[in-house]
């Protein structure tokens, strides 16, 4: 039996007259995705709150997507297998290549356990904007606050395929940004990733007094 291809074919690229660079210079920022990763119960979504609330209030153009929200809509159909994860990170890695075109701020909290796959949304979308952001909390004190329930069911076995307890994470090896919320707390951090932004010119350094 001829296996047939599920993939696009007879498909050609659009140029789109208008530049990405002219949606950036129109909003006077440099569009990136600051791609927080870390174990379930980090503070990945805690701290990417924070910093989107940062970002509106010193004038910036951001976007959140939490691994949560996404999985209710956008990634409904996939699971938690090897696979799947794989392709849940290639999903968000192209829609937020696509908020970067559009010139914006784009934050990801996902898990993302798996180096390899981190580091093809960084080929995808281009050294220079992808912001590798590891929010580093040991094990043990994530399971310690579990807010979702989630280790005790994977501890129970409810939930197989449980990253840290029988799935495998791989911490970033050279993160751009490095947040330990075991010693600070969640402002200190989110305070952090501004000052990346803004020492770094993705940001306007002429930000409101009070702004970062």
């Amino acid at each position: 039996m001829t296996k047939i291809s599920t993939h696009a074919t007879n498909i050609t690229w659009h140029n789109n007259s208008v530049p990405p660079q002219a949606r950036a210079e129109l909003k006077q920022q440099t569009p990136a995705v600051l791609w927080f990763t870390g174990f379930s119960g980090s503070g990945k979504s805690t701290i990417a709150n924070a910093v989107d609330h940062q970002l509106l209030m010193a004038g910036a153009h951001s976007y959140l997507l939490d691994g949560d929200n996404v999985r209710h809509g956008l990634n409904h159909d996939l699971g938690f297998s090897a696979s799947d994860r794989e392709e849940n990170i290639r999903r968000i890695g192209e829609v937020a290549n696509l908020f970067v075109d559009a010139g914006i701020i784009v934050l990801t909290a996902f898990i993302s356990p798996f180096r390899a796959d981190r580091e093809k949304v960084r080929a995808r979308m281009g050294h220079a904007a992808f912001i590798e952001v590891f929010v580093d909390t040991p094990l043990s004190v994530c399971e310690a606050r579990d807010p979702k329930g989630l280790y005790k069911k994977a501890r129970a076995g409810e939930i197989p395929d449980f990253t840290g307890i029988d799935s495998a994470y791989e911490p970033p090896l050279a993160p751009e940004i490095h947040l330990r919320t075991d010693q600070d707390d969640i402002q200190t951090c989110a305070q952090q990733v501004m000052n990346y932004l803004k020492s770094h010119n993705y940001i306007n350094t002429a930000l409101p007094e009070g702004a970062i």
